[in-house]
């Protein structure tokens, strides 16, 4: 992390996969850029990282099941979700975010009106949950990335390790973050059925991962609260 200014001329292809050292308005020159279009930033403590993957299959099938299994709970445990994907978050001059499921639960999921482009956080709240899919990004994702989502005040976040189908579930609070194994956004939703919900998807459709879920949710719904 040794350069100081980037050019709005550089492209995706000169950064790599990597955190660089750049200013907040920089960052935003480049990510304004039509060749930058589908590109997804990340800026935290004055560097940024821009990221254009190719998404994989393995990514893609894996994003679907975990929107479907949040989606899923929210629906048989009677809870208001609003499951975004790939939204934008930004606090200007500060950080900036793109993560692959974002969501806003219960009351929270009326603070942001239609219309809204890129969420302000210095407008409008942090989503209660963030889940990042992971494969070539594994150790960013479960080091720097969730430090930003410390910083910005998300409730929890999940990161999905696609090769080994594991997930690791951190609840922030106080700027810190430690491991648990049932969710406090989604209380009641183990992390054990989102794995299991992953080695099943390994196996079979997604539409069948989802009536698995749906079961394994209806059932915990009719022998009584969590």
């Amino acid at each position: 992390m040794t350069q100081t200014s980037i050019q709005p001329a550089v492209t995706i292809q000169t950064l790599g996969d990597s955190w660089v050292k750049t200013s907040w308005d920089n960052y935003c020159q480049l990510l304004e850029q039509p060749t930058h279009d589908k590109t997804w930033g990340y800026y935290f403590k004055g560097h940024m990282r821009l990221e254009m993957p190719p998404v994989s299959y393995d990514h893609s099938k894996n994003d679907y099941v975990m929107s479907l299994a949040v989606g899923l709970w929210g629906i048989t445990q009677r809870v208001t979700l609003e499951v975004l994907p790939n939204c934008t978050y930004r606090k200007t001059g500060v950080a900036s975010c793109q993560p692959d499921i974002s969501v806003y639960v219960g009351e929270l999921n009326q603070a942001i009106p239609s219309g809204t482009g890129i969420i302000d956080l210095n407008q409008f709240p942090a989503p209660n949950l963030v889940i990042e899919i992971a494969k070539s990004s594994l150790l960013d994702d479960l080091g720097i990335k969730r430090a930003l989502y410390e910083s910005l005040g998300v409730a929890e976040y999940w990161v999905v390790d696609v090769q080994n189908l594991e997930i690791t579930v951190y609840k922030i609070a106080d700027q810190g973050s430690w491991a648990i194994r049932t969710s406090n956004v989604l209380p009641g939703l183990s992390v054990g059925v989102l794995e299991e919900a992953l080695r099943r998807n390994q196996e079979t459709q997604s539409s069948e991962v989802g009536a698995w879920l749906l079961n394994q949710f209806q059932t915990s719904c009719d022998s009584g609260p969590p």
